[in-house]
């Protein structure tokens, strides 16, 4: 049977801050990652998805945290196609084009090349120290399948390596009928773990959750069922509280997932005020998952 890994995505947004699940003694940054470590022995990097952290930071995190611990690390939004703000670039890397947001054809070669090398060198502190899960490759919506699509997911993957590489895929078309055998075939081929997600159907982001393991680690990402996913804010898209019967429904289809796998990864996205490090705690005792760094098997 596979170890089971459960965090949350984030241990510092504000909303977490502000909901009093630190103590009031715990107040700096590298107190806040050592207590959510005592809890967790996984966590979700979601800050480098807005900003290439410095070596320095990811050092830190190694000194704040266990041996065991395991970050999985998100890749900055330029690199998985969104739209990035130019106020995110390192200062050095910025184009002097005056937009706003630019994407991947707006940067020169050499300063994608050149972000690209400063991405990788955040990362090694976490490998050397043997706490780096997954790279996550989040795909926009708007990235349907298709050959260049494809070409696209190995492209990045192969920046990324030799760490494991997480997939999640957000537009439907990857799971439309026998799409999504294929899709399973494509990840599996490339060595590449497929991102199970929990999330409100309907709407044209929406993929099924395929409790399916492609590489290891195998990954699952909760976001929540929230009815303002379509048009609301931040907050309120991920607003939901997991009841006690579907954290339960969900502990059996993890059990089930982790004998297919060495090691899954469950993450809880819903962060707002708390909710996530709650649901997340309470699928873990579900599960017999130890807290902290120290994993058991179920």
């Amino acid at each position: 049977m596979g170890e089971i890994r459960v965090g949350t995505s984030s241990w510092a947004d504000q909303t977490l801050l502000r909901a009093g699940w630190y103590p009031r003694a715990v107040r700096t940054p590298a107190d806040r990652l050592g207590y959510y470590a005592r809890h967790f022995g996984l966590v979700e990097v979601d800050t480098s998805y807005y900003a290439v952290p410095a070596p320095e930071t990811t050092a830190g995190w190694v000194a704040a945290t266990p041996p065991g611990f395991t970050f999985d690390v998100k890749a900055f939004s330029l690199f998985t196609g969104h739209p990035t703000p130019v106020a995110t670039l390192p200062r050095d890397l910025r184009p002097t084009t005056g937009a706003a947001r630019i994407r991947r054809r707006d940067l020169p070669g050499e300063a994608y090349e050149e972000l690209w090398r400063r991405f990788r060198e955040a990362l090694r502190p976490l490998a050397a120290a043997d706490r780096l899960g997954v790279v996550l490759l989040q795909f926009p919506p708007w990235l349907a399948r298709g050959d260049a699509a494809r070409r696209r997911i190995v492209e990045l993957a192969h920046r990324c390596r030799p760490w494991p590489v997480a997939v999640e895929l957000r537009h439907g078309s990857w799971f439309d009928g026998a799409a999504a055998a294929e899709t399973v075939t494509f990840l599996t081929d490339q060595g590449l773990s497929m991102v199970c997600v929990d999330m409100p159907q309907g709407h044209p982001s929406s993929v099924p959750p395929i409790m399916i393991a492609t590489a290891e680690p195998a990954v699952v990402r909760f976001h929540g069922h929230s009815p303002a996913w379509a048009d609301g804010g931040k907050e309120d898209r991920f607003r939901y509280a997991y009841s006690d019967g579907e954290l339960r429904r969900w502990a059996e289809l993890l059990t089930d997932l982790a004998a297919t796998t060495r090691e899954l990864h469950v993450l809880f996205n819903n962060c707002c005020a708390g909710q996530a490090q709650r649901d997340a705690g309470r699928l873990a005792e579900l599960l017999g998952v130890a807290t902290a760094a120290h994993t058991a098997e179920v």
